[in-house]
Parts: C-alpha cells; structure tokens; sequence
C-alpha cells in the first residue's frame, strides 16, 4: 500500500543517458490514475544535480527539480539509461551515488528497463529477485552476479524495490503499482485514458513471439473477447478451439504466440480480475463473486486471490470498496 494515499509524491530520477520514452511513463500514466476527479499521485521529475541531463538519442533536458526532491519521495522510479557507469564499469557517478543516499527509507523503489542497472549499482537489488530488458540481460549478470535475474518476464515485485523490462513493460509496472495501492477501478481508467491493455501480468513471458498475427492467417483474438463475456461458463480449451475454428494444437500455439501465456493461464488471468472488479464495485456475497468470474466456490476464490495478490476477499473488498 502506498504510505499516503491521498496524494503519493513519485519522484523520477533522470539519470544521464536517460532514454526518454522510460522517462514520460510514469507522469503519463500515474498522472491519469484519480478518483472523483482528485489526483491520487503528485508526479514530479529530477534529476542528480542542476546541469540539463543528455538524454540517449541526442538530445538534452533541463528539470525543475534538484536532488532534494528525492528526500520528500514516497516513491522513486529510475528509468532506462545508456549511462555507462551502471552499464559497462557496475558504478556509478558521485552526483548520482549523493542523489540516491537522499531516499527515505520507507520510499518505494522501482526501475524500468535499464534503470535496474542502476539500482544494482547500488546494491539495492543483492540476493533479490529482479528483471530488466532482455537485450542486457548477458553484461547484467556480468556486472551483478549478486542478483537474481530473471530476464524472461515483465516485472518483478518484491515489495519495496520492483523492476520492469524493457520500455512498454514500464507501463504495465505502473498500472500494476496503481492497481495495487488504488485498486483496478483507479488502474483501469488510467489504462483507459493512455489506450493501453490494463492489466499484463509480471509472470507474463517478454517473448511473444507473433504480436501481430500474420495477413490470412487465424487469431485467436475473437476467441478471447467471445470468453471475457462467458466468464461464468465452464470454458475449456477445446470450447475456445471450437469458436476459433481451429484445432486445439494449432489454437494452443497461436494462443500463446499472441498473449505469451496458455489459455488455461490466461483464463484463470481474467476471472480473477473480474472477481476483484465484482469485490470493488458491488455488494455480492463472495461465493456469488466467486460464481459470477468463474472461479466455482468461495473457498476457490480466496486460493486464486491469495496467490495472485496474497490477500483474502473480504480484506481486498475492505480496502478496496468505494460503497
């Protein structure tokens, strides 16, 4: 949970050599995430000291904010760098070792893409779990053997210190921060307004291999949205096969060449959201919940929440609910 959420002050380090499309995620999309019109979230960018900060394809940028901005953080986001200290020598610059010491400690600490190249600098990621683009992964482990990465998913979560991969990945860390300190109401609407999926899971694979399926060839695109409405029917593989008009071994490999995971992973996926949706915005007792998003009983609910959030139903209903 976020330390006050009225009004979350985000700090974003621009590091040297910052690649910019990193760096406007996060005022993007927490700036969207609000309710009854108040801004959940006070966006601000700095950088390590009050030079203009080059930013990775040639072109510079001056920021409003010293350093001193990270010491009123509640979190603080790096993103992706070229800088080569983090990059190439596993150090970095004495500005940006000063800047980084100015973190309270209670801050929430995230990074996205190469940004976790300087978190590992700083040895905020040793003995954790962490992820970063997948193009870096090889000189990442050079440089940071202390680290846990894991280079195959989208982001990782451990709490106070998560990490995204590479660039639209930052998106989805942010949706899933705003999800988790507001709920998936606040995170859908700001999904919405940046016309983005609102939800990926971090376990989900960076390697799709056919985002975009080829001219002539079947997706399983209808299947899905045809799913999203049956939620509370008994789908199975097959079921989903036969509306695609496919066979079910040509359906599995289109399936997960298109979303990254199978259709049971992704079924399980979007049942769960729509319980948490149903636990947010209605009064249905948990075991109609868990009827409605498919999930069978109240008992089968509360395990599939318990692993996806780690909460039970009526403590997420208990934060969550605007009834």
């Amino acid at each position: 949970m976020c330390k006050n959420p009225a009004m979350h002050r985000v700090v974003v380090l621009a590091v040297e050599k910052a690649v910019g499309f990193d760096l406007n995620i996060p005022p993007m999309v927490f700036s969207q995430a609000n309710r009854d019109g108040r801004r959940l979230y006070d966006v601000r960018i700095c950088a390590a000291d009050t030079e203009p900060v080059q930013l990775a394809f040639g072109y510079s940028a001056q920021f409003p904010h010293g350093p001193e901005a990270l010491t009123e953080a509640d979190t603080v986001i790096i993103p992706g760098t070229r800088a080569h200290g983090p990059m190439r020598a596993g150090t970095l610059s004495a500005p940006l070792a000063a800047a980084l010491a100015l973190i309270p400690p209670h801050a929430r600490v995230m990074s996205i893409c190469t940004g976790a190249f300087v978190l590992a600098a700083a040895g905020l990621l040793d003995g954790r779990k962490a992820t970063t683009h997948w193009a870096h992964a090889e000189t990442f482990r050079r440089l940071y053997p202390k680290v846990d990465l894991d280079e195959t998913v989208l982001f990782v979560d451990n709490g106070d210190v998560l990490t995204s991969a590479g660039l639209a990945a930052g998106i989805d860390l942010c949706l899933h921060v705003i999800r988790s300190d507001h709920g998936s109401a606040v995170a859908n609407r700001a999904a919405r307004y940046c016309v983005v999926p609102p939800w990926r899971d971090g376990g989900q694979s960076q390697f799709i291999e056919r985002p975009v399926p080829e001219p002539g060839q079947g997706t399983t695109a209808g299947a899905r949205a045809w799913a999203l409405e049956r939620l509370h029917e008994p789908l199975d593989l097959a079921t989903l096969a036969g509306h695609a008009r496919m066979s079910v071994r040509t359906f599995s490999r289109r399936f997960r060449a298109e979303t990254g995971v199978s259709a049971r992973t992704w079924l399980n996926q979007q049942r769960v959201l729509h319980a948490r949706h149903l636990l947010e915005t209605t009064a249905l007792p948990i075991d109609r919940v868990a009827a409605d998003a498919g999930l069978g009983t109240a008992a089968s609910l509360r395990q599939h929440l318990k692993a996806a959030i780690g909460v039970a139903p009526l403590a997420y209903r208990q934060t969550f609910s605007r009834s």
